[in-house]
């Protein structure tokens, strides 16, 4: 019985495996699609053959082609009549997909996900290297494309629901946004730029400080803030988050998840409280995982362990001393954290989202 029950476990464990190829190949393609504009030319022109994608994107038509019937197969694209000559079928993007794959603002938009597993797999040499050394990969190594993917991940969210849904709900500190004189906001770790847009999109009369060690993503900030109409109250400045020298009162300071990314995240949550002052709300914004380890997990403790290893955790420790968080920043961990920096606790906010949790930091 012991064999058969093993001969059981290797079929499951092959065939997840064979799924798990089959869909990072299909995420790769989608990558492809993403990069090189064909989603988004598809969905301007309509049906089109791959000789008229591929002029249409400035790209070689033999590799469209294959890209095109590959993602047919796939169910990603759909193509009017198979037995139709390989280069006069056409192709469409079916209606809903546009949402997942060409609309940046959109809740269910993909593709930065797609990019964000390309980015992990760049530095994968230096991460073994890393595994043998207990050294760090920077998180520079990751190129622009992690960059930009983190961006893009969490747009949708900043634009959608951080000043309609999750500020609100928070009524101190909504109240105070709207109020005058007008607040004023620093945001650690503002990567892009998207958590300051969202705020001052949804508080008109509010001043935003965003803060990131990071100068290309600080310069990208500053681009999306000029596009958005929002630049003239948002200021960027690429510094360390965790240096004690930044001065200034603020009435909200706010870590959308950066947190478990930090070598020192005491520092930086000490500059927070300073920040802040007596009076001013700290919040933080972190992944939704598990208040203790447990084996196996829900998907979403898969999802977060699986970044960990390849990202969050070889980034946290590049630089020295470190904390060596990880992504799976627990509750008490977090706690730990904030009472080394000077708080006297943290509440859990009861705002609910299926990746990330929310805390208020008592000063």
């Amino acid at each position: 019985m012991a064999q058969e029950e093993a001969v059981d476990r290797a079929v499951a464990l092959s065939g997840r495996i064979f799924e798990a190829t089959l869909g990072s190949l299909e995420l790769f393609t989608v990558y492809l699609g993403d990069k090189l504009g064909l989603y988004a030319a598809l969905a301007g022109s309509g049906p089109a053959t791959s000789v008229e994608l591929a002029e249409g994107t400035n790209t070689a038509e033999r590799y469209v082609r294959e890209w095109l019937e590959q993602q047919a197969v796939a169910g990603i694209l759909e193509v009017e009549d198979v037995q139709e000559d390989a280069t006069s079928r056409r192709y469409s993007l079916p209606a809903g997909h546009d949402e997942v794959l060409i609309d940046p603002d959109s809740l269910y938009s993909m593709t930065p996900l797609a990019k964000y597993v390309v980015a992990v797999s760049n530095p994968l040499t230096l991460l073994l290297e890393a595994f043998r050394t207990g050294n760090g990969v920077p998180y520079s190594s990751y190129g622009a494309d992690a960059r930009e993917a983190q961006a893009g991940l969490n747009r949708p969210l900043f634009v959608n629901l951080l000043g309609a849904e999750w500020l609100p709900s928070i009524p101190s500190v909504h109240r105070r946004l709207q109020a005058d004189p007008p607040a004023r906001v620093a945001d650690i770790g503002c990567g892009a730029g998207w958590s300051c847009i969202g705020i001052a999109k949804a508080y008109p009369k509010v001043q935003v400080d965003g803060f990131d060690l990071d100068e290309p993503s600080v310069e990208l900030a500053r681009s999306n803030a000029q596009q958005a109409g929002v630049s003239d109250r948002i200021t960027f400045y690429a510094r360390d988050a965790a240096d004690l020298s930044l001065s200034g009162q603020y009435d909200l300071v706010t870590a959308f998840e950066m947190v478990h990314d930090l070598a020192r995240p005491v520092d930086v949550l000490r500059t927070m409280r300073s920040l802040a002052g007596d009076d001013g709300a700290v919040i933080v914004m972190d992944e939704r995982v598990g208040d203790k380890f447990a084996a196996p997990a829900d998907e979403v403790e898969r999802f977060m362990y699986g970044f960990s290893v390849l990202m969050c955790l070889a980034n946290g420790m590049a630089e020295r001393p470190s904390a060596e968080t990880g992504t799976v920043l627990r509750v008490d961990t977090l706690r730990r954290y904030a009472v080394e920096a000077g708080f006297k606790g943290i509440e859990v906010l009861p705002i609910e989202h299926e990746s990330f949790r929310f805390y208020r930091l008592a000063q």
